[in-house]
């Protein structure tokens, strides 16, 4: 693999970083409901996630994948329930509270963490999106799983830091969103986009 190639592959990798989908939206979820530590644990979760996922696609179940109705299905609605659910347990939870209250009722990190890895790996899109577009900066000439683990590691080394920023600039909305007489609503919209983010995770087609 040359540097020209590799390059290309970054810069395609920050432009699909900077693409808002469900993990981005779900990201913006933690932020707002739970605060900047949970929106950031969910940023690492993300990562792992898509590490895990990239790395399935590119020892051949992304393929099986993309020719399985069934197994597309299945992994679409383990995640997209994920979300849904988590999502209008937090919208349903929250009410008129006072600030620490709400702050006691938040997402914890590691749950945020684990949800987002759910995302990253379930999301059928984005194993079939590995599975199409990475072999093509793979270059005959060299060792596959050499390339294989340095694209992987680009892609989720962006991808994160692209994450991160989101989150950084949910965490700082919540801010200045948290007086007591708006905080409810900051943490029902945070369920509010949860449920989205799993709603368009169920609307994924192959």
């Amino acid at each position: 693999m040359t540097f020209s190639v590799w390059f290309a592959f970054a810069a395609a990798s920050v432009v699909m970083g900077l693409i808002p989908g469900p993990g981005v939206a779900a990201i913006v979820g933690y932020a707002l409901g739970s605060g900047r530590k949970t929106a950031l644990a969910s940023v690492a979760g993300m990562a792992v996630g898509n590490a895990i996922a990239m790395t399935l696609s590119l020892v051949g179940v992304g393929a099986l994948l993309a020719a399985s109705t069934l197994a597309f299905s299945a992994l679409k609605w383990i995640g997209a329930l994920y979300l849904i659910v988590l999502g209008l347990y937090t919208f349903f939870k929250t009410s008129r509270a006072t600030s620490a209250e709400l702050k006691i009722d938040a997402i914890s990190p590691r749950t945020a963490f684990l949800g987002n890895v759910a995302v990253g790996v379930f999301h059928p899109k984005t194993i079939i999106f590995y599975v199409s577009f990475v072999p093509q900066f793979i270059g005959a000439n060299g060792s596959y799983a050499l390339q294989a683990a340095v694209l992987t590691v680009t892609f989720c080394l962006i991808a994160a830091a692209t994450d991160a920023g989101y989150a950084l600039a949910a965490s700082a909305a919540r801010s200045l969103l948290s007086r007591s007489d708006v905080a409810v609503w900051t943490k029902r919209a945070s369920g509010g986009v949860l449920v989205a983010a799993g709603v368009a995770t169920a609307a994924a087609k192959t």
